[in-house]
């Protein structure tokens, strides 16, 4: 006789950020809030964090004044999603997210090695769901740059959404941002 399904709660946003509040978790904790389910994160590697700080670096640059590069910072998603990319872009200064986390980036990034197979499926599927007009995986397994956009509905997706166009580009190709179209950035640049 197959086992009954275990019994889980689903948070809300709100009741997640009143956790935090409330000092449940340890300094350090990486969870994030993925769809109502509270997610650990993968540790940090030298080779990962390099990558973050290389990616925040060239977005910083691409973007200049008027925006806000965020690293490992929440995004407030959804009613049920508050995820942590690696980076993230948002319109804006860093005192305008002073009392509640920015809900509309317009670049969301990802630096993966072993989380890759989870970025693809179920994050992807996470930011389509909630219309981020792009999505970037800097896939360090592969040395490429994953590059996702339209959002649009497909029931196959874990959140019944995905992207509809996905570019994969090497290391010697150039990418533009929808945010930041005028500037052409090396894929090399977002590699460690």
């Amino acid at each position: 006789m197959p086992e009954p399904p275990l019994p889980m709660k689903r948070w809300k946003r709100v009741e997640y950020e009143r956790l935090v509040d409330r000092g449940i978790f340890e300094p350090g904790d990486r969870i994030e809030l993925i769809d109502g389910l509270l997610l650990v994160s993968e540790p940090q590697s030298s080779f990962h964090y390099t990558a973050i700080q290389l990616v925040e670096r060239v977005l910083s640059r691409a973007f200049g004044d008027g925006w806000t590069v965020r690293t490992q910072a929440p995004i407030a998603l959804d009613d049920a999603s508050e995820p942590e990319p690696d980076v993230a872009v948002v319109r804006g200064e860093i005192r305008d997210y002073a009392t509640s986390h920015p809900a509309d980036p317009v670049l969301v990034v990802e630096v993966a090695v072993s989380s890759l197979t989870f970025d693809r499926e179920h994050k992807a599927s996470l930011y389509a769901r909630a219309g981020r007009p792009e999505y970037w995986i800097v896939n360090l397994v592969d040395r490429v740059l994953e590059v996702r956009r339209e959002p649009a509905p497909e029931p196959s997706a874990p959140y019944g959404w995905d992207y509809a166009v996905v570019d994969v580009l090497g290391q010697a190709e150039r990418v533009s941002s929808l945010g930041a179209s005028a500037i052409q950035i090396p894929v090399v640049d977002l590699l460690p």
